[in-house]
């Protein structure tokens, strides 16, 4: 198993993409720690690894609070003894509409979700972490690399991610510390109607996967495939990397 031994908290992950990742992680024998402002369906999701044999424990979270953030890592190192990896998956989508539409309010929850809560994870995650080194897979979007109208607060904060990532791989570098994202396509999540501006038609989701040139939507197991890879020894010389997992989309 690629992941024996190691632990990995994933926020945003009692749905999606998310959760996916961390059914995936755990899988490969990690311990997983399902971050979520939804406990309830944290735990869901951590009950469902138990019951498969895997080891997750279920923590409500709030990325945008630095005690929250802090409890988390707390906990996940009074459960599991150690933090090897981080993946900040928790994020929130703006829905599609012109860019002086967006309420300042709106406008400081995408921020707060999208690039604060790295700054307030890396604060309390990197310190935790072992002298040998770990990973941090933070989640971008293919909006940060192919921004289109509609989208621009939102597709900023994903640009912000990606900057990060890159500048984080070159600072954490002494500490053996690996930084890197993943940038998907929009997939069947619950933010895709978000992104398409309303209740997603049929023939919406069509006009969208045309524009893909594998001519599908991503998946949770499309994302977790590639946070595996770079939370495995086999990425250990891979760093400040922005994975484009879009099938093409962004070509």
């Amino acid at each position: 198993m690629r992941l024996e031994g190691k632990t990995a908290i994933i926020t945003g992950a009692a749905s999606g993409f998310g959760q996916g990742i961390a059914q995936r992680f755990a899988i490969e024998g990690a311990n997983t720690v399902i971050a979520d402002l939804n406990l309830d369906r944290a735990s869901a999701v951590a009950d469902t690894i138990s019951k498969s044999g895997g080891a997750a424990i279920a923590v409500e979270c709030d990325v945008t609070s630095n005690a929250s953030v802090k409890a988390m890592v707390a906990r996940t190192l009074e459960e599991f003894g150690t933090l090897d990896c981080l993946v900040n998956n928790a994020g929130i989508p703006q829905v599609n509409q012109p860019m002086l539409d967006v309420d300042e309010e709106t406008f400081d929850k995408i921020f707060s979700t999208n690039v604060k809560s790295i700054y307030l994870t890396a604060i309390h995650a990197i310190p935790a972490m072992p002298e040998s080194g770990g990973t941090i897979i933070n989640t971008a979007s293919t909006a940060a690399l192919r921004p289109r109208p509609g989208l621009t607060w939102y597709n900023s904060s994903k640009g912000a991610v990606t900057t990060l990532t890159k500048s984080m791989a070159v600072e954490l570098a002494p500490k053996n510390i690996r930084v890197n994202a993943l940038c998907p396509v929009a997939g069947n999540t619950p933010m895709l109607g978000a992104f398409m501006g309303g209740e997603v038609t049929p023939d919406m989701e069509a006009q969208f996967r045309a524009t893909i040139p594998l001519g599908r939507l991503s998946t949770p197991q499309d994302m977790a495939t590639a946070a595996l890879f770079f939370a495995s020894d086999e990425a250990s010389f891979l760093t400040g990397v922005c994975l484009e997992v879009d099938g093409g989309r962004c070509i």
